[in-house]
């Protein structure tokens, strides 16, 4: 998924369009994660972007998404830029 979300919409309360992009970027996560895991694998990853635009979007971890349009609302911007990529991913085995 790369896409740019916007936090305004003329038929909705700002507060429940945020809940409406935190909806749809969860949507998007879990069914990535029902797919079947290719060979080798353990679980499907995901490498995670975010910012104000493509250009300027910046490395996070997906469990940050939630708190990282929290903070672009608090900031009163009207949007923001995601990029969720799935990838194949290991478990690390204790000692």
């Amino acid at each position: 998924m790369k896409k740019s979300f916007k936090l305004t919409a003329l038929n909705k309360a700002p507060a429940r369009q945020v809940d409406s992009v935190k909806h749809e970027i969860n949507k998007y996560i879990a069914r990535e994660r029902r797919k079947t895991v290719v060979e080798n694998a353990d679980f499907w990853d995901f490498d995670c972007k975010y910012g104000d635009d493509a250009a300027s979007a910046i490395k996070i971890d997906i469990a940050d998404i939630s708190k990282a349009i929290d903070k672009t609302v608090a900031e009163d911007k009207l949007e923001f830029y995601i990029e969720i990529l799935a990838k194949p991913g290991h478990k690390i085995k204790a000692k």
